[in-house]
């Protein structure tokens, strides 16, 4: 994979969405046309947090390497060196999966 050369500001996280199922629990094969965008990525880079009333940073509560589940629509799609990724909120990844 190439070097990500996008730094997130804030409180900002780039994930890059794991690849869809190909097949159902049942065994039925699913054509690209019909296979839904997976909710789930790997975190790519984090930013260094939210700026706070008092002048510090929130910390944040993801990091790199953590596999999330984010909501439906979650995030700016964008296109880096062949690769798609997802840049969001903090507040829209709803867990991290251990």
């Amino acid at each position: 994979m190439a070097k990500l050369n996008i730094k997130p500001l804030g409180d900002k996280v780039i994930v890059k969405r794991v690849e869809a199922e190909e097949m159902t629990a049942g065994g039925i094969v699913l054509p690209d046309t019909a296979k839904e965008k997976p909710k789930r990525g790997v975190v790519q880079a984090v930013g260094n947090g939210r700026l706070l009333d008092n002048g510090e940073r929130s910390t944040m509560q993801i990091k790199k390497s953590d596999e999330v589940l984010f909501t439906s629509y979650a995030g700016t799609e964008i296109k880096m060196g062949g690769q798609e990724y997802l840049i969001m909120d903090e507040s829209d990844v709803l867990g991290v999966i251990e």
